[in-house]
């Protein structure tokens, strides 16, 4: 065995890159998503109570979409409806989780995503919280229908739910990508030249 077969294979791991220095700018743009799209979130959701109907839907773009008007005791599919009052919970544990993040956040990526996936979780809370039939059981107004007009393809959500999906979506992108949240990305050491 010579000197090049007993040395160890050199790892390719992740190392931290730079991190920028202020996290302002962050903490700004993720509140300002989360308002916004919580604003959003419920002006729909008062627009379709107001002008929709259950039971009729309005097509439009051809058909491509449909408003049909559904109040939603459960999550996606009206699945868990019987256990309404767990949502709330689990929504409660989400944002705290992201107040804790936005103590070190500087990645203006990652505070996207992590107020699109607040104002979703905000605009369903306030749904659960203020709606009927009760605190903490409130129906979620759902009203997007894609395909068809009673979720047949695919389940009826609102604005909240969009935001949820695309801030997971975009959370999922950046850790895969080596984005930190706190700035910095993950590189790949460069395997070290062996030398005779």
């Amino acid at each position: 065995m010579n000197a090049d077969e007993a040395a160890p294979a050199a790892v390719d791991e992740p190392v931290p890159g730079p991190k920028p220095r202020f996290r302002g700018p962050a903490v700004v743009l993720l509140g300002v998503t989360a308002m916004l799209g919580l604003a959003l979130d419920q002006w729909t959701k008062w627009l379709s109570t107001e002008n929709l109907t259950e039971g009729e839907p309005v097509r439009i773009l051809g058909g491509l979409v449909y408003l049909s008007l559904l109040r939603n005791s459960g999550a996606a599919f009206s699945l868990g409806s019987s256990y309404t009052w767990v949502f709330p919970l689990i929504t409660m544990v989400v944002v705290g989780w992201i107040a804790v993040m936005a103590t070190r956040l500087r990645s203006m990526a990652w505070a996207l995503a992590l107020g699109l996936v607040l104002a979703g979780a905000l605009g369903n809370l306030t749904d659960r919280l203020f709606r009927a039939p009760g605190v903490l059981h409130g129906h979620v107004v759902d009203m997007i229908s894609v395909f068809g007009p009673y979720g047949e393809h695919f389940a009826v959500f609102n604005i909240a739910d969009s935001c949820l999906s695309v801030g997971v979506v975009l959370a999922v992108l950046l850790e895969l990508t080596g984005r930190q949240r706190d700035g910095s990305r993950l590189t790949r050491k460069k395997p070290e030249a062996k030398t005779a």
